[in-house]
């Protein structure tokens, strides 16, 4: 029987309700990996990780995964080998598929991925079977694909590409960079590659069923599906093999790399009004501004913009606002006039066509034009309404020259939900900024909406599944309220100050999808643990960082970036660094700081919860000193937590302190 305090924990530390995990580690000759229910994870040859994941996919036909439900999982190993085998039902929506998978790995260091599934009723499907996850760390490295073209030769991508750099795979060879070689062989149907960092996934995927082919695709109940990967890993001479780290160092450095963005929240899409008491807590936030929509496609969208606006004034912060630019030149013509009167104080204006994901010409000569005529003179521009890679793929049609600010959204749960996959993609955040600013020629770049899980589903080819009573909606994630969900925004706003974001835009003001629970709303559902009135822990991380805004963005460099991340700000003379712990295991952490004094640490965790989701004025005075010998800092982290450091920063050219 599970323990309320357990579930109490698990809630606190992941969200509910709780994802229990199998892990196993395993080993094939010079081949380790880690087991993860049913898949295949962080395989690694000495020190290097050359494959990210490996793992069977069933998505429908809007893409949503169905996740499976073991009926039996048997795991057998040795030192050198390993056998899984376990039997799944993916079952949800229209979709209703069982399949059996194994694994086994020998001791010359290959790995045999067998699936073997069969529907069990019609039902319409994007993609059945094995993806084949590669590490960006990859990127440069040369790679060959024998295709039944014949062999062709490439690279792995350096500059996110938006188009597939190898198709109709049939064998995929590549060199490691520690000098092995791993080589794939597909069998049951053509794999080809995309650069998932387009979608902030740190990795390369290699899947089946090439999508220049027409999905979805019609399964009759008995129709079955076969594939089968091998995968041999060639070790260089004297490989040796991996063993955990018995911590983890991050250093942070002197030298600027920029401004810090300004961070701001998005408007509540629930449009209820914010309570006196909500908007005193998000005042002292030192947020910048609040995203607000103006949609002529609904009834109140002027209407909702007018409130919106209003809170942006009580809160004390400016609106960066997003135009879905209607086709009729007299609408358009009511909505400039409709800012110039709302006297708001606006930062910046993003146009997307309505109906559409990017902005083109048209678009954006018809509301710079409507602007200018109503007076409104702020920095206006546009780029996609759904992910990066939208904005990639339409480099072609984006009216780059009539941009002033280059804007696309983020999450991070576009092609896997579990916790380890959402946290390894703050390690590719940053290189959209990186492409976005090369795009734009260096225009400022401004992320947002910054979400956990998806506001829309731009790729749909059908409609949505409803939600059932009492359960939330698939675009509200458990996590919101969680500590993980601090721990992965303070990397999150790391990653992206480093690469030079001019504006981010994190979630919303309140309600499931914000920083804090609404204090006035009647349903409580068991898939989300919260309160009225809750400060969730993100709300601790955007007030530690929204306040530095303009201030130094310094380096941080962990020596294992998928368990600490974190961000560091020069400001005012003072160093503030926020080292935060993805892992749901404790973690020794030394941290190497330009200070010239002892260290205050703050540390929001499972311990400070009570009091940091209350009061945070209160948690804001629970830090304590710490002895900086040398500017070196020792930290241990529990689960998710999150330490917010703060001292005298050394004078720039001076020894060490």
């Amino acid at each position: 029987m599970v323990k309320a305090s357990d579930e109490v924990t698990a809630a606190r530390l992941g969200g509910s309700p709780p994802a229990a995990a199998v892990r196993h580690r395993l080993s094939a000759g010079p081949v380790t990996a880690l087991l993860e229910n049913g898949d295949l994870r962080y395989v690694r040859l000495g020190d290097e990780v050359i494959l990210l994941r490996v793992y069977g996919a069933i998505r429908d036909r809007n893409w949503d995964t169905i996740e499976p439900r073991f009926t039996r999982y048997d795991v057998s190993t040795s030192r050198s080998s390993f056998t899984v085998s376990y039997d799944a039902e993916c079952i949800g929506g229209d979709v209703d598929f069982a399949w059996t998978g194994s694994i086994v790995g020998t001791a010359d260091g290959s790995i045999t991925c067998d699936f073997d599934g069969v529907a069990r009723k019609p039902f319409q499907r994007n993609r059945i079977g094995w993806c084949v996850l590669h590490p960006m760390d990859l990127a440069g490295l040369p790679a060959a694909a024998e295709t039944p073209g014949g062999t062709v030769v490439g690279a792995f991508p350096e500059d996110l590409m938006p188009w597939q750099p190898f198709i109709d795979m049939e064998q995929f060879v590549h060199p490691t960079w520690g000098g092995g070689m791993v080589s794939i062989a597909f069998e049951g149907d053509l794999f080809e590659m995309e650069d998932q960092r387009n979608w902030t996934d740190a990795s390369y995927k290699t899947y089946s069923t090439p999508l220049r082919l027409a999905y979805p695709v019609q399964l009759e109940a008995g129709d079955r599906v076969h594939q089968r990967l091998r995968i041999e890993v060639t070790p260089p001479t004297g490989a040796i093999a991996w063993k955990p780290s018995a911590g983890v160092s991050v250093s942070v450095g002197e030298s600027s790399l920029g401004r810090m963005p300004k961070i701001g929240v998005g408007a509540a899409s629930h449009g209820a009004p914010l309570d006196d008491e909500t908007r005193r807590v998000l005042r002292g936030l030192g947020l910048s501004h609040l995203r607000v929509t103006i949609d002529p496609a609904k009834e109140d969208g002027r209407e909702r913009y007018r409130r919106q606006c209003a809170e942006a004034a009580a809160l004390g912060v400016t609106v960066e606002l997003e135009v879905l630019v209607p086709d009729s030149a007299i609408q358009l013509a009511g909505i400039a006039e409709e800012i110039t009167r709302s006297r708001a104080g606006i930062a910046r204006v993003l146009g997307f066509p309505a109906g559409k994901l990017t902005t083109d010409r048209a678009c954006m000569e018809a509301l710079r034009g409507a602007l200018a005529r109503a007076g409104v003179s702020v920095p206006v521009g546009g780029g996609s309404r759904a992910f990066f890679t939208e904005l990639n793929r339409a480099e072609a049609t984006i009216p780059w020259d009539l941009l002033e600010v280059v804007g696309y959204p983020m999450n991070p749960t576009v092609h896997a939900m579990d916790m380890l996959s959402v946290m390894e993609t703050l390690a590719a955040q940053g290189a959209t900024v990186r492409d976005a600013r090369r795009l734009g020629g260096g225009k400022p770049v401004a992320v947002g909406p910054i979400t956990f899980r998806m506001p829309f589903n731009p790729n749909a080819t059908g409609a949505p599944t409803p939600t059932p009573e009492g359960t939330i909606p698939a675009n509200v994630d458990p996590r919101q309220s969680s500590l993980a969900a601090a721990a992965w925004t303070a990397g999150s706003i790391g990653r992206l100050a480093r690469a030079g974001a001019h504006s981010l835009t994190y979630f919303q003001t309140n309600g499931w999808r914000g920083l804090m629970e609404r204090r006035d709303h009647p349903l409580r559902v068991p898939g989300f643990s919260s309160w009225p009135g809750m400060i969730f822990p993100v709300a601790s991380v955007m007030g530690d960082l929204a306040s530095l805004s303009g201030g130094e963005v310094l380096p941080m460099t962990s020596s294992d970036e998928v368990a600490i991340d974190g961000c560091a700000v020069r400001s005012g003379g003072e160093i503030t660094a926020l080292i935060a712990n993805l892992t749901e295991d404790r973690q020794r952490v030394t941290v190497q700081l330009p200070i010239s004094d002892d260290v205050r640490v703050r540390t929001l965790d499972e311990r400070s919860f009570g009091i940091a989701t209350s009061d945070l004025t209160q948690f804001a005075n629970t830090g304590k000193s710490l002895v900086a010998n040398g500017g070196v800092v020792t930290l241990t982290l529990a689960p998710y937590a999150v330490a917010t450091l703060r001292a005298t920063a050394k004078k720039r050219g001076s020894g060490r302190g």
